[in-house]
């Protein structure tokens, strides 16, 4: 799964006019590696959101850029699974 979101990560960079070309897992996707501003990091957000069906906080915006691809796509592959993890009912089966 990590896969499949990375490779979505690094075209939806590229539609958003970013050179992807020397990035690896180890790039930072804020001022030391991509240098994502803000409105860059709320689009891949939002279209990680339409994606994958995940939700980022606004506050959590900050963080991201301080992330590494790989940092990244481990986070959002983590709240995939988490919301795909069944809520635990008291009602039988």
């Amino acid at each position: 799964m990590q896969d499949r979101i990375r490779e979505f990560v690094l075209a939806a960079l590229t539609e958003m006019q970013y050179d992807v070309s020397e990035v690896t897992g180890d790039t930072d996707l804020g001022p030391a590696g991509l240098d994502l501003e803000s409105l860059a990091l709320a689009d891949l957000s939002v279209q990680v959101e339409d994606e994958f069906g995940v939700k980022f906080d606004l506050d959590e915006m900050e963080g991201t850029a301080l992330m590494t691809l790989d940092e990244f796509t481990a986070d959002v592959a983590a709240r995939i699974a988490a919301a795909a993890t069944p809520a635990t009912s008291g009602s039988p089966a």
